[in-house]
């Protein structure tokens, strides 16, 4: 009489299948965790005032998002060590002179803690400086060096070869903050900019 054995099935086809379909659920939520921890970090907010005084002032929105992320992080009730305020961090003798290019005598320097007149403020401003300027960059040095810094640059053949790009900064905090700016651009347009 012949005897057969019964043959114990292997656990190890079911356990590599178990490790594969675990592997797949943590890739999707890690991307879907990433995508999330992402928007996150380069949030919309503002959205109405963003885009109505980045339009009024012929600003690429992304551009004024950029500036309100590095500014203030988005909170409206931020100031500076030197006394800069609000979402994009604008200085009192900024708003001086922004208030009197735009004819404003409604405002008051403290209006500057208000989300939607801090960037009415901050896009004029933008906007005074795209005119003077022409490219995000040295509207970026000059947001954050001020436009007498930026003009002397322009003119100083050490710091810019056409007189209209900056192709050196001679301050490293503006040169940091323009490499930010960009990079902060750059990152809300690849994520909102679905065209």
């Amino acid at each position: 009489m012949t005897v057969y054995k019964r043959r114990k099935r292997s656990k190890s086809p079911i356990i590599i299948s178990i490790v594969i379909i675990a592997a797949i659920l943590l890739l999707i939520g890690g991307y879907f965790g990433y995508n999330r921890f992402i928007l996150y970090q380069y949030p919309i907010k503002y959205q109405e005032y963003v885009e109505k005084y980045a339009a009024e002032n012929h600003l690429n929105k992304y551009f004024v998002y950029a500036v309100i992320k590095t500014e203030s992080g988005f909170r409206p009730d931020a100031e500076s060590d030197v006394g800069a305020r609000g979402l994009m961090q604008i200085m009192e003798d900024t708003f001086d002179w922004v208030k009197f290019k735009s004819d404003d005598d409604e405002a008051v320097y403290y209006d500057m803690y208000n989300a939607e007149t801090n960037i009415k403020y901050g896009c004029k401003l933008l906007g005074y400086l795209s005119e003077e300027f022409g490219n995000v960059e040295t509207v970026a040095a000059a947001y954050h060096a001020g436009r007498g810094n930026v003009n002397n640059w322009l003119s100083d053949k050490r710091y810019s070869l056409d007189g209209v790009h900056l192709d050196k900064i001679p301050i490293s905090d503006t040169a940091h903050y323009v490499d930010k700016i960009k990079k902060a651009m750059d990152k809300y347009i690849s994520l909102y900019d679905k065209k």
